[in-house]
């Protein structure tokens, strides 16, 4: 069933419950999760945290790596997280919050299986104010759009300064198939540390370049997606990560 957003209100949702589990069935598909840096430190020692490019909008975002392949995320093969961090855009739904011209709205996948009025949290009490469960979420999402705004700040940063190198990792699995995985970026640490002194300073007071070392750490953990594919049909033999070669030139006109 299609996700269906639309605006949270004690009107239209006053019976609504939420069912609260650690399953997340619904990321099942999903091997990218979109990453903030609050978050950085924890997810880096469970997975790969990478940069990729919206090529409509052209616009940059930091990802948490769940899987090598669309559709696959090795951290949910079973019924259970295999794992101690899961990404805080995963923990948010059912709800997200968006903006509502100059203030931030949340908002409920009506649609979600998560989504009722036979079991779960109530949302609101009898007298229509929040009940706590809710409450304990808007301040979550809150906390993470706050988070997502000062990633956008740490990113733009990091394109300012020139960090940012394409990868490319090159997978060879159990059958013997082989196969690219290209698209992300990651640091480039030979220029951060060429940095003059003063911009590593500034970075440091903003709190940025932990987050950048943090993300440098985390591309260790590409290791264990391949540990986690031993659990699939074609599990990954062979990982080797190489800087992504740019496209060749075309050929000028004779």
């Amino acid at each position: 069933m299609a996700i269906n957003y639309v605006p949270l209100n004690k009107e239209n949702h006053k019976d609504i419950k939420v069912a609260v589990n650690n399953a997340f069935a619904f990321a099942k598909n999903t091997h990218l999760s979109a990453a903030s840096i609050r978050e950085y430190a924890q997810l880096a020692s469970s997975m790969p945290i990478v940069f990729i490019q919206d090529p409509k909008s052209e616009r940059y975002h930091t990802v948490a790596m769940l899987g090598m392949e669309q559709g696959q995320n090795l951290f949910l093969l079973t019924d259970k997280w295999k794992g101690p961090h899961v990404p805080m855009n995963i923990l948010r739904y059912p709800f997200d919050i968006r903006p509502e011209g100059e203030k931030l709205g949340v908002y409920i996948d009506e649609n979600s299986d998560l989504v009722g009025k036979d079991e779960g949290q109530p949302l609101f009490k009898e007298d229509g104010e929040p009940a706590e469960f809710l409450e304990n979420r808007q301040k979550f999402l809150g906390d993470l759009a706050n988070s997502e705004m000062m990633t956008q700040r740490f990113i733009q940063q990091v394109i300012d300064l020139k960090l940012l190198d394409p990868i490319q990792i090159r997978l060879t699995y159990k059958d013997g198939q082989q196969r690219n995985v290209t698209g992300m970026m990651s640091i480039n640490e030979k220029r951060l540390i060429e940095l003059p002194e003063e911009k590593v300073v500034e970075l440091h007071k903003q709190g940025f370049l932990g987050a950048l070392y943090a993300i440098m750490m985390s591309m260790g953990q590409l290791n264990r997606l391949v540990e986690l594919s031993n659990d699939t049909e074609n599990p990954i033999a062979n990982m080797q990560i190489t800087a992504a070669q740019p496209e060749p030139a075309p050929a000028a006109n004779a």
